[in-house]
């Protein structure tokens, strides 16, 4: 039987390990290279906006006014009139620092304690952050030298550079923790040290070139912040797990006798097949992003797609390669009490696994119903999920020195910190018509020469005051004018980004479930394990959506990981767990059925079939569901919500699908399904079988050993060697 490509790609990059190792040295360093030094690209508020909101943005970015860098300082004093000196002095402060512009005199609040100095920031809004240092050591001049008041600061520009500064530290300590857990997990699953630095050099390797590519990629499509956080998350995870799959499989093979060339070419035949077939169905369900109209989608799909792609084809290249040229050498470094050299670790993994299943293949509907309860229960949270665009003042946590400043100048001048900004278009925006309904309005600065103008209005009833603005004070002031008025600032966009995303899902999820569908049947020949699949995946998902609910929203916990309730879920979220998970989730799905159908096929009855499956590969969907869980939990206990709500959500998910999901409902249904698994549908079975590994010869058979086992002297095998024979059970 002629080999598959994993095969083929594996038995290739053995025999010619130089190429393929240098090969891949080289194009690491120079993407590194080229797309470091071109540096990356961030999206604008127009950009990364939607509706109304984002088309205001855009008309103040044609018409060459971009948007202002606003700041708020609020004085307070115990008593009326008592800020007025420490006011003065601070504005002073501020226009010495010459960055700033529209330095407006102090505002008191109702009860006199409390004075707003509002200005703007020179320059653009999008280096701001860059700029706001010498502002920020004004504010605090005057707060050290002022202790009969308090001052509290918040702006477009302190927030940012509050943000800058909090994500180059989380990026930081997510690197500098996740890669340390991933390696202590390896060194217990492997037992030495070059078995476990193999898949995390790899994984590394490959974040590396992707970080290079992502960053040319951003001059064609300009990206958020956040995305290399994601690739870094996604990237990291994937390559560790795509090694560990083909590396697991190939010391099994030695374990049961084989001799390292022979072991190699079985586990490229079905471990690699399996991370080939995973990867395509990650990067399809990525794809998925770009139907969501919204540019931080298409960039967290571009960066997703680049990383998986890059991961996937270091494990089926240069890991072959090495493997090769170590040889038994993979053993190296043995740690003691550690090492299980001869497959005791995978045997005795095996063996849990076994005594696991026992209950579970005897009662399937007793444990298919159990566990989808289960499910269920954790998934109940996410029919109450409320979403929004979390505010800055959220992202960092209620005791954080920017959401302390923004709320209390909300109470004292409610509104305040996020007006409404709205942004009006004429043909003539002198026109009469036009003045007098400009006049109706405070504040309103006018662009002649562009014919726009524009004013902020506070919005202390937060959605239900914009959509009064919207829909009746706008309306009820420019119908009839001919002018055209267009609401942007946080709320809105929060509320118009909001709308774009439901929109937006429906598409995407029909397109990820098709997709993953058509892949699984055509990979499986097998419409009952497609529809398996999808179902499995949802349930995952779902429960995921009910505990990121749960936590986050209603705060149920959210102590527990140094974190808080904030009333909402990012509204970004549910859209990337949602194709993130699919994606993720074929990797054990794939590996796992894969070895499932080998066993079968090999002449096993199904539940036979099923407990060889699980058992044989517990100890490879063990260690990469805990790699996965860890460096998903190193981003929960980062500082900003949106990424806790991440990492606690994939986490769980992760979690979920490893244990209740692959060990229990899956051999479940599977037993409860019994050979109706295995039908073909009439269009597939004129399609060639793409069989899911080569069988294994038994030790001994005298196969061809590829080149480079590390046995001195030995002699290349020929490309054409035959595939190996009948698989044994272990």
């Amino acid at each position: 039987m002629r080999p598959n490509l994993a095969a083929r790609i594996g038995v290739w990059s053995a025999h010619h390990r130089k190429t393929a190792v240098l090969g891949w040295l080289l194009f690491v360093v120079l993407a590194a290279v080229v797309g470091g030094s071109s540096g990356m690209v961030e999206m604008t508020d127009a950009e990364n906006g939607a509706g109304d909101s984002a088309r205001a943005e855009q008309i103040l970015s044609d018409a060459g006014l971009g948007h202002r860098a606003g700041e708020l300082v609020m004085v307070s004093s115990p008593r009326p009139d008592g800020w007025r000196t420490a006011a003065a002095e601070l504005s002073a402060a501020l226009g010495r620092t010459g960055e700033v512009t529209e330095l407006a005199a102090p505002v008191p609040s109702e009860d006199g304690r409390e004075a707003l100095i509002t200005f703007g920031m020179k320059g653009d809004a999008a280096t701001a952050a860059d700029r706001v240092q010498p502002v920020l050591d004004a504010v605090d001049g005057v707060r050290g030298d002022r202790g009969d008041v308090t001052i509290h600061q918040f702006g477009d520009a302190s927030a940012g550079k509050w943000l800058d500064d909090l994500l180059s530290d989380d990026l930081k300590r997510a690197e500098f923790t996740a890669v340390p857990l991933a390696l202590g997990i390896l060194l217990v699953a492997f037992g030495a040290v070059v078995a476990a630095l193999l898949p995390v050099g790899l994984a590394l390797t490959a974040c590396l070139a992707a970080f290079g590519l992502l960053s040319l990629a951003s001059h064609q499509l300009h990206l958020a912040q956040t995305t290399y956080s994601v690739m870094f998350l996604m990237g990291f995870a994937v390559g560790v797990d795509y090694c560990l799959f083909y590396l697991r499989r190939e010391r099994d093979e030695r374990a049961a006798g084989r001799d390292a060339g022979t072991a190699l070419r079985i586990a490229a035949a079905t471990s690699g097949r399996s991370v080939l077939v995973s990867g395509l169905t990650v990067m399809v369900a990525m794809a998925g992003m770009f139907l969501s109209g919204l540019l931080l989608f298409k960039g967290f799909a571009v960066a997703t797609i680049v990383v998986v792609f890059i991961a996937m084809m270091g494990s089926v290249t240069v890991l072959p390669a090495l493997l090769s040229w170590l040889g038994d050498r993979i053993d190296a470094g043995r740690v003691p009490l550690l090492n299980r050299r001869g497959g005791r670790g995978g045997r005795e993994s095996g063996r849990i696994a076994g005594r696991l299943l026992r209950p579970v293949l005897a009662r399937p509907k007793l444990f298919a119903s159990a566990s989808v309860l289960v499910l269920l229960v954790l998934a109940a949270p996410a029919a109450g999920m409320r979403t929004e665009s979390l505010g800055l003042e959220k992202q960092f946590g209620s005791d954080s020195a920017l959401s302390v400043a923004h709320r209390h100048i909300e109470e004292a001048f409610p509104g305040g910190p996020a007006p409404a900004r709205v942004v009006v278009e004429a043909d003539d925006i002198g026109a009469p018509a036009v003045r007098t309904a400009l006049a109706g309005f405070d504040r309103v600065t006018v662009h002649r020469a562009r014919n726009i103008a524009e004013f902020e209005v506070p919005l202390p009833d937060g959605e239900a005051g914009l959509a009064d603005l919207r829909e009746k004070r706008l309306p009820a002031a420019f119908d009839g004018t001919g002018a055209r008025a267009l609401v942007t600032g946080e709320v809105a966009g929060s509320v118009d980004f909001n709308d774009r995303l439901t929109r937006g899902i429906v598409p995407v999820f029909l397109f990820i479930t098709a997709v993953t569908f058509l892949l699984m049947l055509f990979c499986f020949r097998s419409h009952v394990v497609a529809v398996t699949s999808i179902l499995l995946n949802l349930l995952s998902v779902a429960a995921a959506y009910g505990v990121m609910t749960a936590v986050f929203q209603h705060g149920w916990g959210a102590s527990l990981i140094g974190s808080e309730g904030v009333g909402a879920v990012e509204s970004w979220m549910p859209l990337f767990v949602l194709v993130v998970l699919f994606g993720l989730s074929m990797d054990y799905h794939v590996f796992v059925v894969s070895r499932i159908r080998e066993a079968r096929v090999s002449g096993l009855s199904t539940p036979a079939a099923i407990d060889e499956g699980i058992r044989r590969t517990a100890g490879a969907v063990t260690g990469a569901a805990v790699i996965m869980v860890a460096v998903f939990s190193v981003f929960a206990t980062l500082s900003m919500q949106d990424m806790q709500q991440m990492g606690v959500g994939l986490a769980v998910a992760v979690l979920l699908d490893a244990t209740v999901v692959r060990m229990v409902l899956l051999p479940s249904v599977m037993a409860l399904l019994g050979e109706r698994n295995w039908r073909t549908p009439r269009l597939l079975s004129r399609l060639p079988d793409l069989h899911h590994g080569e069988p294994a010869p038994a030790s001994g058979t005298g196969s061809a050993p590829v080149s480079g086992t590390g046995a001195p002297g030995a002699e290349s095998a020929p490309e054409s060697a035959p595939a190996a024979g009948p698989a044994t059970r272990g």
